[in-house]
């Protein structure tokens, strides 16, 4: 009987030992895949924290594709994902300068990869864990989900060239509009003069038919490459791409273009 109840005593032990021990063990790498075609967007930073305010986004958008920024300019690259470590060494950068204190941003996020984070996604929520620095981001379409293109107010705050993406004092005063209504109306204005006319919505373009517009003169010439510029993408076949509440759209030439900010 004591021999019996001895063994039922170490039978028990050792099942509590052993679920105790799988109940500690860490939680097996995921499969890199599950991050790929989405992006994420800091929502709270435990350790040093983004100079400047961010947010820390970091996209996936092909496998082995890594690309992110901290508020200030844009890294991308490859990325190796396995073991749920995160590495990403030798990523390009654009070359935007920054004021103080975005200035130091890149720098924040050049120490986050560096320490080849650990990464865990669950649900919505990715985990970047570097030691010194932990960061949780929100997929980006949960954070800020994209806007419409119909029934949204669109205020213009770039204009794309084969050259540069560019902003202006001119362009920030004069707010070029744009709202596509659900029967297909289209108005706005281009700095300077109002418009309307008629467009066409479809899964990636937008077909603008013939804009109708008053005839005030422009009062500088800034303003009148504005509307030029305005006038010239807004015809025919549109491309457009939404990402949140910006909205870019690519003229039938694939590089002149406008970047609208709902607002």
């Amino acid at each position: 009987m004591r021999r019996t109840l001895g063994l039922s005593i170490l039978f028990a032990l050792a099942a509590t030992t052993a679920a105790c021990a799988s109940d500690g063990a860490a939680a097996p790498p995921q499969d890199p895949a599950v991050l790929v075609g989405r992006a994420f967007v800091s929502t709270a930073v435990s350790g040093p924290q983004i100079p400047g305010g961010g947010p820390l986004v970091v996209e996936f958008p092909d496998a082995g594709r890594i690309a992110a920024t901290a508020g200030c300019n844009r890294s991308f690259g490859s990325v190796e994902l396995g073991d749920g470590v995160l590495r990403a060494d030798r990523l390009g950068s654009t070359l935007m300068s920054c004021p103080p204190p975005l200035d130091r941003a890149d720098t924040w996020l050049s120490d986050l990869l560096a320490s080849e984070p650990r990464w865990r996604l669950d649900g919505d929520v990715l985990t970047l864990d570097g030691g010194n620095v932990s960061v949780s981001l929100l997929d980006r379409k949960v954070a800020d989900p994209d806007r419409p293109v119909v029934d949204t107010h669109w205020v213009l705050t770039e204009l794309v060239t084969a050259d540069a993406v560019s902003t202006s004092r001119a362009l920030e005063d004069a707010a070029p509009t744009l709202t596509v209504a659900g029967d297909g109306t289209v108005s706005g204005s281009t700095g300077c003069n109002r418009f309307t006319g008629t467009a066409t919505v479809a899964d990636t373009v937008v077909t603008f038919g013939p804009l109708a517009t008053t005839r005030a003169a422009c009062p500088d010439p800034e303003l009148a490459r504005i509307e030029s510029a305005v006038l010239g993408v807004l015809s025919g076949e549109v491309r457009y791409a939404v990402e949140g509440a910006a909205m870019r759209l690519t003229a039938a030439d694939g590089v002149t273009g406008l970047g609208y900010t709902a607002r």
